[in-house]
């Protein structure tokens, strides 16, 4: 645990990093230069509120049910410093973001503003801000890294106003809108581009981008050419520059059946636990677990867990799961029939604005095919890699056709891997 004071003009920040290698030292110059942040430290969530199977809890006691979820264990908490040119520095990951994703300057973040993917990766080229010109289209690990689950998923909501909305991105420091209505897009329609395509194909063979969603909190592989009519999908783009290290892991097997990343400082079981468990029983399964004489094993937040996703791998194109081969995964048989490999539970609730249902679905990261079903049959529909979120409970037969606009797998049922911090 590291602490370091930053001095904007007349404005003191102290802040604190539990991962910062190397002895960083950090000034700036109040023209916003970059902390000297290495590695992969993880923002936390944000998320602090409690929740049951279905709505808000008050906070659940050690050995209570429900106890070991995101909001136990807050990590890393958001820091970020407006530089006052249009950048923000984020000082947990040392990464500083292009502030607003309004592209051509108007004023308004619309769907003018959005980007193919040849544009966004030709205009990083040629892009400054700030007085810098090493900007660069975000990996999906660096565009997750902003990502905060204190937001709510307005899927479904069927009214015209966003004001009352919680976008998954911090406002008071970067500039969001939800999907312009106006030009025919949903509310939920505030995808960002990542560098990151799909080695593989989703759908019936489309070439694919991962993107977040900051409207709806997700991970999704979206194809590159607009699903109805003519043209290519579009995103939004906010360049990043800095910590080139960031999403780079360094794993180490500790020969125990656990491996340590050193990027992250993160313990993890090599294993997974090898059957299907609802979000209840994932989390007692954590919290009741010793392990190789550790007690303080814990289901990982999603962005811990997304940190140990391989983009270059999946079971299409690798015959693996979308993770580093020095862990072991459980193979399953997918909707589709085919040999695969499950999704994990996060200790993260995916809340939604439904009343009185709130806190029902739970995030998830998908290491095999991201599974939906789509014009009568199933398919991998947003890439293994992919974050969505589950019921907390019930019964996965009562969804025989998924969920969602495509038909999303509803598993409920899904695997665990335990996670420890090393430190």
């Amino acid at each position: 645990m590291k602490t370091w004071v930053i001095i904007l003009g007349a404005l003191i920040i102290t802040a604190t990093s539990a991962c910062n290698k190397d002895d960083d030292v950090i000034i700036d110059d109040g023209n916003g230069s970059l902390p000297e942040i290495s590695g992969y430290p993880i923002v936390g969530t944000s998320q602090t509120v409690y929740y049951n199977n279905t709505t808000t809890m008050t906070s659940p006691s050690v050995g209570e049910s429900f106890y070991g979820q995101s909001a136990n264990y807050l990590g890393n908490q958001p820091t970020y410093v407006d530089n006052g040119d249009g950048t923000v520095t984020d000082m947990i990951t040392g990464l500083m973001w292009q502030k607003s994703p309004d592209t051509d300057g108007d004023g308004d973040i619309d769907a003018s503003d959005k980007l193919t993917y040849a544009e966004a990766v030709a205009g990083a080229d040629t892009f400054n801000l700030g007085g810098y010109d090493d900007w660069r289209l975000p990996t999906i690990k660096e565009q997750y890294s902003l990502i905060l689950f204190s937001g709510v998923d307005p899927s479904g909501y069927e009214g015209s106003s966003t004001e009352s909305l919680i976008p998954f991105i911090d406002t008071d420091y970067f500039d969001f809108a939800y999907g312009d209505t106006d030009a025919g897009e949903r509310i939920i329609d505030s995808q960002y581009a990542s560098s990151n395509k799909y080695v593989d194909v989703t759908m019936t063979g489309d070439e694919t981008l991962f993107g977040v969603n900051f409207a709806d909190g997700r991970i999704k592989g979206y194809g590159l050419k607009m699903p109805f009519g003519p043209g290519d999908k579009t995103f939004f783009v906010t360049y990043v520059r800095g910590n080139t290290s960031y999403g780079i892991n360094e794993f180490n097997d500790n020969g125990d059946e656990t491996i340590s990343d050193n990027a992250t400082e993160l313990m993890w079981m090599k294993s997974d636990n090898g059957s299907g468990l609802n979000w209840e029983e994932a989390l007692s399964f954590a919290e009741g677990t010793e392990f190789v004489g550790y007690s303080d094993w814990r289901l990982p937040s999603v962005k811990e867990l997304q940190s140990i996703v391989d983009y270059t791998r999946s079971p299409g194109t690798s015959g693996s799961p979308a993770i580093d081969p020095i862990f072991n995964c459980t193979e399953i048989t997918n909707e589709a029939g085919e040999v695969d490999y499950p999704s994990y539970w996060s200790g993260t609730t995916h809340a939604n604005w439904s009343e009185g249902n709130s806190g029902s679905f739970a995030s998830y990261v998908c290491f095999g095919r991201a599974m939906g079903y789509m014009d009568g049959e199933w398919m991998d529909v947003h890439g293994a890699g992919a974050q969505r979120s589950d019921p907390k409970m019930g019964n996965p037969d009562d969804y025989p056709e998924g969920h969602g606009p495509q038909g999303d797998a509803i598993r409920i049922n899904n695997y665990v891997r335990l996670v420890r911090d090393i430190n």
